[in-house]
């Protein structure tokens, strides 16, 4: 086989050519190279040199090479990560795939990071890609979702108890934001789809936190009083290492009791603004709540004996928290207030029921969720009681 460079050199990509046509031969099988650049023969023996190829140029000039016996080591013994698609996902992901992406063919010899949720039955859900595609396609604009100059009628109290709400929804989101943002670096990129669905999962939790406060702000130039008690609450959060764990506490209890709370806001809030709010982040926290869930089922299903590990982990934080202040009392009256709507005591008298009912919901669905999770009725509405009084 002869390639003609024409005036094409090594400095220009002539390289490219010759290991085009080098590739489909067999060691020793050789090529003819014809050119015109002055520099063909330096740079040629040169970069055979450095690719195992062995050349030979006559008193002519000439230019043969002739393809390498050892091109190929480097592949001999490398790994295709597979399968390229979520299903029948490999058990474990070896640390010297590193961050190569499935269908890749991993040449030996890189770094070997550390991602120590490298186990599929440690982050997996069947649902991940579905809720992955969900999110994606739910994104949604503060700017344009939401009428921010939507009128208000409702009078300065139940604005300081709508800004309280706000107060108390802003510290619980960014908790919510920092718990999946802790585990990002710590899931085998192998398992992308938990890596993605947890990344769009702090994106969601980014734009709550803006929303709560620029609600907070329209009316208010200072938000409301955050509790010593609701902070420890959602440190208990932040400290917990383990990843079912932490979904466990913060999405399958705390995030499924917020999906009770925001619908409570969405049907009960005094104006449009504060509906609008709590509906766009009720639809993102369903997801949550969803993964979550799933995830935790899939634990159980694989290893029944994790309950044990959940049910430790309700009470472990319930003894935490014992000697805690728990809700802080102003969030609580605020939601009375800002679900009454005025100040007329029939109508405090129906926001403090609606509140009462509010807990209600809250406790049966802790109930329900952890009933699929395999508890019986009995230990689910122990455990549903010991969960914090901060709600999440």
């Amino acid at each position: 086989m002869r390639i003609a460079l024409d005036d094409l050199g090594f400095d220009r990509g002539a390289h490219l050519l010759i290991a085009r046509a080098l590739k489909p031969l067999a060691a020793g099988e050789l090529i003819e190279v014809d050119g015109r650049d002055p520099n063909l023969v330096l740079h040629a023996t040169t970069w055979c040199r450095t690719h195992g190829h062995a050349i030979d140029v006559n008193s002519t000039g000439e230019i043969r090479i002739r393809r390498g016996s050892a091109v190929d080591a480097p592949l001999a013994h490398a790994e295709r990560v597979l399968p390229v698609t979520a299903t029948d996902l490999r058990e474990h992901a070896p640390a010297v795939w590193g961050l190569a992406a499935r269908g890749a063919l991993v040449e030996p010899g890189g770094p070997s990071p550390a991602f120590d949720l490298a186990n599929r039955d440690e982050v997996w859900a069947d649902i991940t890609p579905k809720l992955y595609a969900q999110a994606c396609a739910a994104q949604w604009d503060p700017e344009t979702a939401i009428d921010w100059s939507a009128p208000m009628h409702h009078d300065d109290g139940v604005e300081d108890a709508v800004v309280q709400v706000m107060t108390y929804l802003i510290e619980n989101e960014l908790t919510a934001l920092v718990v999946p943002s802790r585990f990002l670096g710590r899931v085998h990129p192998y398992f992308r789809e938990v890596v993605q669905l947890l990344a769009v999962q702090v994106a969601d939790e980014a734009r709550h936190v803006e929303v709560f406060t620029r609600r907070a702000g329209l009316r208010r130039r200072e938000l409301g009083i955050s509790g010593a008690g609701g902070r420890a609450s959602l440190g208990t959060l932040i400290d917990e290492p383990d990843f079912a764990l932490a979904l466990f506490l913060l999405s399958v209890l705390g995030e499924g009791t917020f999906l009770h709370l925001l619908s409570f806001l969405e049907r009960h809030a005094p104006d449009s603004v504060t509906r609008d709010v709590a509906h766009l982040a009720l639809q993102d926290e369903a997801r949550h709540v969803a993964f979550g869930q799933a995830h935790l089922e899939h634990r159980v299903a694989v290893d029944p004996g994790i309950r044990g590990q959940l049910r430790n982990a309700v009470v472990r934080r319930h003894d935490t928290l014992r000697n805690t202040a728990g809700l802080n009392d102003r969030v609580f009256d605020a939601l009375v207030v800002l679900a009454a709507g005025a100040w007329e005591p029939a109508a405090i008298e129906r926001g403090y029921e609606l509140v009462g009912e509010l807990q209600t919901d809250m406790d049966n669905g802790r109930r329900r969720r952890l009933t699929r999770l395999g508890f019986s009725p009995s230990d689910s509405a122990e455990l549903a009681a010991l969960h914090t009084r901060n709600f999440m």
